[in-house]
């Protein structure tokens, strides 16, 4: 959807890498290398972005860091575009709505870091969950987006035991219970 909207390929990396996880930063060398792309057009874009208000920078040494200017009148509606674009959004609705004991659910992975490899790997934290619900749901939403859904899921005391692991990656919570 946004190659049609958008035409180069670095501004749309650069906005997945930036509005899927607004927390997402990275300097010149480091998105060139990840995304593939030359430091130029990495650069040309960067300025763009920067020139629109879509990106802050700071220094880092001698970096130039950047990352998503959550002020911005516009970012709630461009991070919305980008959900759309990857199915997100989709898979927040489907499976907070048709799974009833929820207590937390993220993303870990690629996803998290603001990366589309084109797998979601989706954690549910749910003590009673229908898993044969949540199959028909994943099934349902990986036609309809074009991605792959990879679902684990923990009990509340398994989650526990493992929370601390889950400290140590880049996670995107989209949902949480009063619970945890």
């Amino acid at each position: 959807m946004l190659k049609s909207l958008i035409t180069s390929e670095a501004r749309i990396k650069l906005l997945l890498k930036f509005f899927l996880n607004s927390s997402s930063t990275g300097y010149l060398r480091q998105l060139s290398s990840e995304f593939g792309e030359s430091t130029n057009n990495i650069r040309v874009e960067l300025n763009k972005l920067s020139e629109a208000g879509m990106l802050i920078s700071y220094r880092e040494g001698r970096n130039k860091v950047y990352k998503a200017n959550t002020e911005h009148p516009m970012f709630n509606d461009i991070r919305n575009i980008v959900f759309k674009s990857t199915g997100i959004d989709k898979v927040i609705t489907d499976i907070i709505n048709k799974l009833g004991d929820l207590q937390i659910a993220f993303i870990r992975g690629d996803y998290a870091e603001g990366k589309d490899n084109g797998l979601i790997d989706l954690v549910v934290v749910a003590d009673n969950i229908n898993k044969n619900e949540l199959e028909r749901v994943r099934a349902k939403t990986e036609n309809l987006i074009q991605r792959k859904i990879s679902v684990l899921v923990l009990s509340v005391k398994e989650f526990d035991k493992l929370k601390e692991n889950f400290n140590k990656i880049p996670i995107f919570v989209l949902f949480k219970g009063v619970n945890i």
